[in-house]
């Protein structure tokens, strides 16, 4: 029975909304609206469907449905840019030499030894591919940290607000908690050994400038840049595509379809 009674009073509610755009139609010049009145009926209704929905979820849904949202796309984005050629075949998030050695590469390449500098730029990717899984349980308890009260006033903002928020507040920590697991990425994939290697015969050569670069800041800066671009991108997905809302919490705050 109450099955029955909404179905009528969705219709008597969709004939409502018709009728009044149909009046309208009758005003001279809107005859094209005449067309579509009961499609705009029937919009009406839906968005005022959505709308209820929307307001009626509670701080600590949107809360949970965002944190969710941000532990879905970190996982993602560890899977892939933690696996081999996550950063060093992906051209959005290469990691190039530094600046610094710009005139390294420059003197090197005159004497044929422009190689040594290819095989330290590959590592310096390896190394922000071993060290991105090794981040995943210290952006689970950024994400963790996040109050209620910052994710409901980023539930409304663009579609990759909430990853912003996690960026301008979260950085400073993970970078310091993150620096030694750079560091120790860097000595387990070689790129120390090729640095040492490449300024020995860059030193050997007579008048060259002294050259100095911090490789574990360059890489744990530039390896945080390609973690928080996918983060971005997997956050608006999940906000528009329904595909991407792998969990109930998820499907409540964005939606199902």
């Amino acid at each position: 029975m109450d099955k029955i009674y909404l179905k009528v009073l969705r219709y008597q509610l969709i004939i409502i909304a018709g009728l009044f755009f149909f009046t309208i139609s009758l005003v001279p010049g809107s005859a094209e609206a005449a067309d579509n009145w009961w499609e705009k009926g029937t919009g009406l209704l839906k968005s005022f469907g959505e709308s209820s929905k929307q307001t009626g979820l509670s701080t600590e849904e949107i809360g949970a449905g965002l944190k969710d949202a941000l532990r879905v796309s970190s996982e993602n984005v560890v899977a892939q840019l933690g696996s081999v050629d996550g950063f060093n075949k992906d051209s959005a998030i290469h990691i190039p030499l530094p600046k610094q050695l710009d005139t390294v590469k420059s003197v090197l390449s005159k004497v044929g030894m422009s190689g040594l500098l290819d095989e330290l730029e590959l590592k310096l990717n390896r190394a922000a591919e071993v060290a991105t899984p090794k981040a995943k349980k210290l952006f689970g308890d950024a994400i963790t940290a996040m109050s209620f009260d910052d994710v409901k006033n980023i539930y409304g903002g663009p579609e990759d607000a909430a990853t912003q928020y996690f960026r301008g507040k979260m950085s400073p920590p993970l970078s310091a908690e993150m620096q030694p697991v750079v560091k120790e990425s860097l000595a387990e994939v070689g790129v120390v050994k090729a640095y040492d290697n490449v300024m020995q015969q860059y030193r050997s050569i007579p008048f060259v400038p002294e050259v100095k670069a911090d490789l574990t800041g360059y890489v744990l800066e530039k390896g945080m840049d390609g973690i928080f671009h996918y983060m971005a991108i997997e956050e608006a997905a999940i906000r528009q595509n329904p595909v991407k809302r792998t969990t109930d919490l998820l499907k409540l705050v964005f939606g199902s379809k």
